[in-house]
């Protein structure tokens, strides 16, 4: 049966900072040149916003040129860093480390990345954009030269066998000149892309982290809106990258979260519950007296920087955001450089020609920004303290122009086998500060039909049991931070197998990254499907 089709100027998958910017950019481009540029943003999630994790502390230098007015518009962006620590913890002390100059937030908001997209979105219909959220982009469209012809959305309504169940509703083509793929990271039609187009042939591998995050309601005494704590060290061994992070908000609430480097060498080692001890440490666990969490998820970040950008252009299409690995890691900060990249191939796109967003992205302040900051994230390869100290080298004598390039290699080839590690114990949740992860999962808001494909694929099933769980001692049931993976033991033979609760997925695509065998793939699962986080 023939697909309904619809017809754009251009398409953008994902309504995050990068995909929101962009639309909005070639809107007020058409006003200013008399064009007619029709625009359409399709969003995964149930609303704009559902699916959007981030810290977060903004610098607002691309909003400012993208909308200079948003202060006076109602950006929901009020509140400004007015103090900032980076704590060094030990496992019951601390002591603090100056602010690297790169990390300081002079002119800077804690904000809700979340409640900014949706704002964006407002924006971006005012104009004349058409977002249709809840719409899982599940295939790319290619003409007859192989080219990038636009999207199509999956099909909804499909049972676990791949039956039709009664609401089934066949998905559409979205046709463009130009797509754009704003899906954040390590996004599935990226991926495609990626391996077709051979865009990293010239580039490192892109490496990740997984951010954890909570936002909790606290005694309006402690609240401190506008600081900002950042933290390295414990709980984390010395050989692992990572941190945390504790931002005071408005309205009495937190944000707390932890950051773990998925290039981490033990197998037996959980993310989730490094980020429970993190706060349990005497200079974090203070603000939760009294206090409750209401919200909790997970995403993976792109820590590659700029040796790892891939080529960002191919016939029909360009990426733009994370999905590319536009995040500052030594700054802790991406929103601004996802954005600047989607006003960026806006502006190629209408004036000079979408091949030249490529050489405008390098030639701007994000490129200097991204160059600057290359190899502090890869001088992590010899330890915490290796890597401050070259950090503090490249930061205050080099200011980012080294005559060389640290390089990266891809995040599942560093991870040992478990017999070369030892295994590692952690303390039980108390319920109250910390918790177990199906407490809270309950806060994540997730919802998934359970009656539909399982969107976790295992290329060889097997593997799991014969690698994964016999050399690696089934690392995938620790590293997910949903629960989605849990090895049990068969009723019928007593012999163990991988169970994947599907249901469960915050789509953060940990697994897809750190399988040791690249064994996982991560597609999208039906539209609207997944969490829906509020304020996040």
């Amino acid at each position: 049966m023939a697909r309904e089709s619809m017809e754009f100027d251009v398409v953008i998958v994902g309504a995050g900072p990068a995909g929101l910017a962009a639309a909005i950019r070639l809107r007020q481009l058409a006003d200013q040149t008399g064009q007619d540029i029709s625009v359409c943003v399709l969003e995964k999630g149930s609303e704009v916003g559902a699916h959007i994790l981030s810290g977060a502390v903004l610098d607002p230098k691309a909003l400012d040129e993208l909308l200079p007015d948003w202060q006076s518009s109602g950006a929901p962006v009020s509140t400004a860093v007015q103090q900032e620590r980076f704590l060094f913890l030990r496992k019951q002390g601390f002591f603090s480390l100056p602010v690297p100059p790169q990390m300081h937030s002079a002119g800077t908001y804690v904000i809700s990345l979340g409640n900014l997209c949706r704002w964006l979105a407002e924006q971006a219909e005012a104009l004349g954009v058409e977002i249709f959220p809840g719409f899982a982009a599940s295939e790319v469209l290619y003409g007859d030269q192989g080219e990038v012809v636009g999207v199509a959305t999956g099909d909804m309504g499909i049972a676990q066998d791949s039956s039709p169940k009664p609401n089934y509703q066949q998905g559409i083509e979205l046709r463009a000149r130009h797509t754009l793929f704003a899906e954040g990271c390590r996004g599935s039609l990226t991926r495609e892309l990626l391996e077709r187009h051979k865009l990293q042939d010239e580039c490192d591998p892109q490496i990740y982290g997984l951010g954890i995050k909570e936002l909790w309601d606290i005694d309006p005494a402690l609240n401190q809106p506008g600081q900002v704590i950042h933290s390295v060290g414990w709980p984390l061994d010395r050989k692992t990258y990572g941190g945390g992070f504790l931002y005071h908000l408005e309205g009495h609430q937190v944000a707390v979260g932890f950051v773990v480097g998925l290039d981490y060498q033990n197998p037996y080692m959980s993310p989730f519950e490094e980020f429970q001890r993190f706060k349990t440490h005497p200079a974090i666990r203070g603000v939760f007296t009294g206090a409750r969490p209401v919200a909790y998820g997970a995403r993976a970040l792109s820590e590659g920087g700029y040796q790892a950008i891939p080529r960002l252009s191919f016939p029909g299409g360009l990426l733009i955001g994370d999905t590319a690995g536009f995040l500052n890691v030594p700054r802790i900060k991406g929103i601004h450089c996802a954005m600047k990249s989607g006003m960026l191939a806006a502006e190629a796109i209408a004036t000079d020609g979408a091949e030249h967003y490529a050489t405008k992205l390098h030639a701007s302040w994000l490129g200097e920004e991204l160059y600057r900051a290359r190899n502090i994230r890869p001088a992590f390869r010899w330890g915490l303290y290796g890597g401050l100290a070259y950090a503090a080298i490249d930061t205050y004598f080099l200011r980012g122009r080294a005559p060389w390039t640290l390089h990266h290699q891809a995040d599942h080839t560093h991870i040992k086998k478990a017999e070369q590690c030892q295994p590692i114990t952690y303390p039980k949740p108390d319920g109250v500060l910390t918790f177990d992860r199906s407490t809270s999962l309950s806060l994540a808001n997730i919802g998934h039909d359970e009656d539909q494909p399982v969107h976790l694929q295992l290329d060889d099933p097997e593997r799991a049991l014969k690698v994964n769980l016999s050399d690696y001692a089934g690392p995938e049931a620790r590293y997910c931070p949903a629960g989605v993976y849990e090895f049990v033991e068969d009723g019928e033979t007593g012999a163990q197998r991988l169970q994947i609760n599907a249901q469960n997925c915050l789509h953060c695509k940990s697994c897809d990254i750190k399988d040791p065998g690249q064994n996982i793939r991560w597609i999208p699962p039906e539209g609207g499907s997944g969490p829906s986080y509020p304020n996040m």
